[in-house]
């Protein structure tokens, strides 16, 4: 073999062996949850005693088991389930596993070697190797919830590896892996939307999210409806569809009006309204700008909460 044979090798075996490491570290931390039927599900030990899995794969809430690292299995009870990020917290009474080392998802770049790391048999640890293939800003998912950011990789997820570690080359957990946030490719869940959803999960049970009760469609306004209004806008939602008794309706919006404005955001798009519905502004009003009838309107709604 030659010199430069022997270095190419060398490199790869260290390379490994790092993978290797990555993976073993964040296996002590990385638990099996089975609360469905056939395949176990990935979780992980995020803080003492609080496990950190996927929404989805919990089929039963009252029947939850942990297989921790060492085989020993517990009871876990359901702290709270938030559909909208795919994310759940289960309370185990033990706390003397090891947490995880979490890493910043914010600092991942496209390219990276990642590996998702499970214990799909509740006993020895199973990885997936690949890369970052794409990251993107927020992301409002189809469940309704929203990812501080949008983190694609193209590993594959095995069954029982949702709601399992994403780590990176030292170990460091760095999101959460999900198959239920997406078609056809693998997803993680960043570690800022973790954090943030299981602190709601752990002191309520549930995240917040507000409601307005109104279904609306984009529509761009005529240039004279723009000009005579001296709008800065040419587009805005029309309401279509109105829950009775919903918050909108309690304000006295109607079919047929337009939203332009929500408070200081302008509306021209439904992604416009969801940013104002945050927890965060849940039981507060807000100036609700629209056009009836060809002129401008203010009602003040109460941002409801979606039940």
């Amino acid at each position: 073999m030659s010199a430069q044979s022997e270095t190419q090798t060398g490199v790869l075996a260290g390379i490994s062996d790092e993978l290797a490491n990555a993976v073993e570290q964040a296996g002590k931390s990385a638990v099996a949850v089975k609360a469905r039927r056939h395949v176990a599900a990935g979780g992980v030990m995020w803080t003492p005693g609080v496990v950190v899995t996927a929404d989805h794969i919990i089929e039963h809430e009252d029947n939850i088991t942990i297989a921790l690292p060492n085989g020993e299995e517990v009871k876990g009870t359901l702290a709270g389930r938030d559909p909208g990020t795919d994310l759940a917290v289960i309370r185990i009474d033990n706390k003397d596993v090891p947490f995880a080392h979490v890493g910043e998802s914010a600092a991942l770049r496209v390219g990276q070697l990642v590996v998702a790391v499970a214990r799909p048999g509740g006993e020895g640890l199973a990885a997936s190797i690949g890369i970052v293939s794409a990251i993107s800003g927020s992301w409002r998912t189809w469940r309704g919830g929203t990812l501080d950011a949008h983190i694609r990789t193209d590993l594959t997820l095995y069954p029982g590896f949702s709601g399992g570690p994403l780590v990176d080359v030292t170990g460091k957990v760095v999101g959460i892996n999900t198959s239920g946030l997406s078609r056809g490719h693998s997803l993680a869940i960043p570690t800022e939307t973790i954090e943030r959803v299981m602190d709601s999960l752990l002191s309520h049970g549930k995240v917040s999210r507000g409601y307005l009760g109104v279904g609306l469609q984009p529509v761009q306004l005529p240039g004279d409806l723009v000009q005579k209004l001296a709008l800065q806008q040419t587009n805005g939602l029309m309401v279509v569809t109105e829950d009775d008794n919903g918050p909108a309706m309690k304000a006295g919006m109607l079919l047929g009006d337009i939203l332009i404005a929500l408070g200081e955001t302008k509306t021209g798009d439904t992604n416009d309204v969801q940013a104002v519905l945050g927890s965060e502004n849940v039981g507060k009003s807000f100036a609700a700008n629209l056009i009836r009838g060809g002129e401008l309107k203010t009602l003040s709604i109460a941002i409801g909460e979606r039940q």
